[in-house]
Parts: C-alpha cells; structure tokens; sequence
C-alpha cells in the first residue's frame, strides 16, 4: 500500500495555495541548488557547509540517505502524536515512523529531499518552516535532527516558530552539536571540487550550531522546557516539551485561525509549488 495515501489521516493543511507565506531572512534557494540535489540524488557526498573564512563543516550525506540507524530509533522511539519532521531531507525518519504506523510528515525546502521522501512510502511537503504549514499548534512531536536547529540561523526565531506548531504540552526532540558552542554563521554549500569545477555556489546564507546548553538557554523564553537528555552513536540529543499553557504571542490572526482546523487528512498536493527547509 502506498503510505502517503495510507497516512492521509492526519492534519488537514490550510488554504495551501493562497495563504501568505513568510520566508523571513530564510534562503529557500540554497538547498535547492545542485550540490545538494545531486548528493541526494545519488546517496552519497562529499558534500560540506562552507564558513566564509573557508572552514568546512562535512555533511553526512550517505547517512541521511541510508535507513534509520540505532541513534535515530533512540529519537524517534520518544516521538509522540503526530509527527513534523523539519527539514526532513531525504526522508530516512519520516519512512522510519510510517513503517512504524506513527503519522509523519516532513518538510523540506529542497525537491529533491522531498521527491526522495515520497518515493520512499514517506509524506512529505515542499515548503518552509517559516511558511504556512498544516496543523499548526496541533503537532504531538517536532523533530529538528541532522543538525537543523541552525535553519534560519536564529535559532530563537527557529524554536519560537517550533512552539507555535507544536500542540500544548507537545514535545520537541532536537540534536545539538556534541561540543559547547553558539555559533551563528553565514555559509555555501560546497562538494570539494577546486573552483570553477563544478556549478556555480549558491550565495551564502544564515546558519547556526548550538551545543545542549545553547539550545535549552534559546528555547526556554518560549516555554520549551528539558525533559530529557541522551548521547547515542556520537550524536547528542535533547527533548523538550512544550508548557500545556504557553501562548505565543506572535502567532498571527491566520495561524491562529490554521491551527483550529480538526485532523482528517494528509496533504493531497505533497510536492507544493513553493519554497521550504533543508536537512
């Protein structure tokens, strides 16, 4: 059975085609650009996030792009509800929770990453986080894995938009760098080729690293509290749950209106004619 049908009864989207999107200072292009495609496409790297002083910070691509292994279960064992899977990018987690009977969606700003997804039995939507997305305040589980916490490169902005999606008392599981640091950069995505090898570099966009004690000190003002702490496979991880009461102020009247809408169904339309969030 093809599970993108089989998973439809879960959040109904709002208007998809015509309520406003804010994209914010989020670049939706970058991932969508061919080192990262073609690393998708293919399963494999090298593929780096390029710093402007020229330091390279290695992406795992085969990784993403192999099933679920002992660390991710470790973090998909604690998902509750529902599922977001932010910047879900090939779709390992999202196909993981769907073969479980978990109700998952992902988003993703790159076509790739979400044409992946849904050729693996996943659900999957091409769109922003920032965007307009279905279910709003009504998600059991958010995931932020793989390093995408730096989304944005704000990760206040990332975990107060994370609150708003997630239903009161809904719970955030998040992985943070392994080392103490608060880094907010501006980056490329590159595949090791010397230069003029390969295509053209995307610009550079905002990116950011957090270690634990970053994230819970971001995530705290938005009523995310630490309800758990682990390491497993060299990967650190945090869960946060969300305050049952918190009301986030910066919701607008049409997110509101959005999050009130009952689940019945999954996206029909799962590839979107818009922009998203990378993995």
């Amino acid at each position: 059975m093809n599970r993108t049908a089989h998973y439809r009864g879960v959040l109904n989207p709002p208007h998809e085609d015509t309520a406003p999107r804010d994209t914010g200072s989020w670049d939706t292009g970058s991932w969508g650009t061919d080192p990262y495609a073609d690393a998708l496409r293919n399963g494999r790297g090298p593929l780096f996030l390029r710093r402007m002083d020229g330091w390279l910070l290695p992406l795992d691509v085969e990784r993403w792009c192999a099933g679920a292994d002992a660390a991710d279960l470790s973090a998909l064992g604690r998902c509750e509800g529902p599922v977001l899977d932010i910047g879900c990018g090939p779709g390992r987690l999202v196909a993981a929770l769907a073969a479980r009977g978990q109700r998952a969606l992902g988003v993703d700003v790159s076509e790739a990453a979400v044409d992946r997804t849904l050729r693996l039995g996943g659900s999957a939507l091409r769109r922003s986080v920032f965007e307009p997305l279905p279910g709003e305040g009504r998600w059991g589980t958010a995931l932020l894995l793989d390093g995408n916490i730096g989304i944005g490169g704000d990760p206040s902005r990332l975990l107060r938009r994370t609150a708003e999606l997630l239903a009161p008392g809904g719970l955030l599981v998040a992985e943070t760098a392994s080392q103490d640091i608060d880094e907010r950069v501006r980056v490329q995505l590159d595949d090791g080729r010397a230069p003029g090898a390969g295509p053209t570099p995307a610009d550079p966009f905002p990116w950011a690293r957090l270690g634990t004690s970053a994230l819970l000190r971001y995530a705290r003002p938005h009523g995310l509290r630490s309800v758990d702490q682990w390491d497993a496979g060299g990967r650190s991880f945090v869960s946060l749950r969300r305050g049952r009461r918190i009301r986030t102020t910066s919701q607008s009247p049409d997110t509101r209106n959005s999050a009130a809408v009952i689940s019945s169904q999954f996206p029909r339309n799962t590839s979107g004619d818009g922009p998203l969030a990378p993995s």
